[in-house]
């Protein structure tokens, strides 16, 4: 089993940057493909990113493409989303999720979850 933790939502103007991470802790973190998925109130969870077990392989929603990067550290065991060039339909819970397997967009397909940080875009 693996746990998730997020960190790094806070408040921030359109146009700014941030950056999450989530620690895992529990069976080996580079084992795991991982992902980032938000959800706004009132609508469903959304795919943001995905980054294969090694790092060398991701994929983006087409919201996101170009403006937000994902990356792990597998020695520390992190996972991190940047985001620049933020909007405020980009305000969400952002949560992070790992499966076995390749990389997916599909929620269903992810095996654990963290309790998610809250990322607030004002114009």
């Amino acid at each position: 089993q693996v746990q998730l933790v997020e960190s790094g939502g806070a408040l921030v103007q359109a146009g700014g940057s941030l950056r999450l991470s989530c620690a895992a802790s529990g069976r080996t973190f580079s084992g795991y493909v991982m992902g980032w998925f938000r959800q706004a109130p009132g609508n469903e969870r959304e795919f943001v990113a995905s980054i294969s077990w090694s790092g060398g392989n991701t994929v983006y929603a087409d919201s996101v493409k170009g403006r937000f990067t994902i990356s792990r550290d597998n020695a520390k065991n992190t996972l991190y989303l940047q985001m620049n060039s933020l909007k405020p339909e980009d305000t969400a819970v952002y949560y992070c999720a790992a499966r076995v397997g390749g990389l997916s967009s599909a929620g269903d397909r992810y095996l654990y979850w963290g309790q998610g940080t809250q990322v607030t875009v004002f114009s």
